[in-house]
């Protein structure tokens, strides 16, 4: 047994001139759990910073529930996902859960931030003027909008029956979201990898995107890459830069480069219906931006 946890189970027991000094030289942070990495977040979040009710079975509420790091699921330049096993220790109440961390200041951050955030303002000039100029607060400012847009958006999808993800928790910076992938931890391919029952995908996802255009909404970066595939069916994931195609300026290309970019994959595949014009103009006609 670690020293540390002889000392957890010791309660008021006298410790010698030794133990002192080991103690002094291995400090212990008895604010962690007795297994995992971190007691649940639970907690931490409003309720206006979890998803949408009625909580889904699946989902570990219990205060008493650790999170334990299973692995990183996908590195990029924007953020980082991580795969979380969130459980009640002694009990079978456990959950996958995939962890998305945007990056903090010190790192390079969102790349082609500028076509996406415009509009994207606060009501402290102060704060404008930080992530105008791209200052260290600024970044940070800019990775809890890109984070708080992200959690924003997967509520209302979810919530109007969109295959995304369910939405657990939002904690500063991190997203807690369903992990789409089997029970023991192997992520669903992306589309980019999948050969099978395209058509059937190619449908899934015309609809997808018809129903948020008629929201209003565009992906804004979508792509083969951004889409997993789940015993047939497709689940729509990254949606930080999700646009609103009706106020913002360049609404219209954002859902043509859309359309564009995903029916252009499916035709390369030998899907006849992939049309990328025909979406495109669909999906403008949906959205009420042309005739």
């Amino acid at each position: 047994m670690p020293k540390h946890t002889q000392y957890r189970s010791r309660g008021k027991k006298a410790l010698d001139a030794d133990d002192v000094e080991w103690l002094e030289a291995n400090p212990v942070d008895y604010d962690l759990p007795p297994t995992g990495d971190r007691w649940s977040t639970w907690d931490q979040s409003t309720p206006t910073e979890r998803g949408p009710k009625p909580y889904p079975a699946w989902l570990v509420t219990e205060l008493a529930a650790v999170d334990t790091e299973l692995g990183i699921l996908k590195t990029g330049k924007e953020a980082d996902v991580h795969l979380i096993s969130r459980g009640v220790p002694g009990t079978d109440r456990v959950c996958l859960l995939a962890a998305k961390r945007y990056r903090d200041s010190e790192h390079r951050l969102f790349h082609r931030d500028a076509g996406y955030l415009e509009g994207r303002t606060v009501k402290e000039s102060r704060m404008n003027r930080a992530m105008a100029k791209r200052t260290s607060f600024g970044m940070k400012l800019i990775a809890g909008q890109w984070a708080q847009a992200e959690f924003d958006a997967l509520c209302r999808l979810h919530s109007l029956g969109l295959p995304v993800p369910y939405p657990v928790q939002i904690v500063g910076t991190e997203i807690l979201q369903e992990f789409i992938g089997t029970a023991d931890g192997f992520a669903a391919p992306r589309l980019a990898t999948v050969s099978d029952g395209l058509e059937s995908l190619w449908e899934q996802l015309v609809e997808a995107m018809v129903r948020l255009a008629h929201e209003g909404l565009a992906h804004g970066d979508l792509s083969a890459y951004n889409l997993l595939v789940q015993d047939g069916r497709l689940v729509v994931i990254d949606l930080p830069q999700i646009v609103d195609v009706i106020s913002h300026p360049s609404g219209p290309e954002f859902l043509e480069r859309d359309a564009r970019n995903v029916a252009t994959w499916f035709a390369s595949k030998g899907v006849t219906a992939a049309d990328p014009d025909a979406l495109a103009a669909l999906l403008l006609r949906e959205a009420r931006l042309s005739l």
